[in-house]
C-alpha cells in the first residue's frame, strides 16, 4: 500500500492510497518520491485505514 497526497491540493494528514504489487511498488514509489507526494509504503496487511477517509485510490483516482 502507498500512501500519498498532492500538497498543492490535499491536506497535510490527507492520505491517498494505491495498493501495487511487488512488480510495480518500487516503480509508483519513484513516481511518488519525485514528486514529493509519497508519505509511506506499508504492506497491506498493516494497512490501517483512518476514519473517513474513504478508502483505497485508483491510481486514476
Amino acid at each position: 500500500m502507498l500512501a500519498w497526497n498532492n500538497p498543492k491540493i490535499h491536506t497535510p494528514e490527507r492520505r491517498k492510497t494505491w495498493i501495487a504489487c511487488d512488480e510495480h511498488r518500487e516503480h509508483l514509489s519513484q513516481f511518488l518520491g519525485v514528486r514529493g507526494f509519497l508519505k509511506d509504503v506499508v504492506p497491506l496487511s498493516e494497512w490501517e485505514q483512518p476514519e473517513g477517509s474513504g478508502g483505497a485510490q485508483h491510481p486514476a483516482g
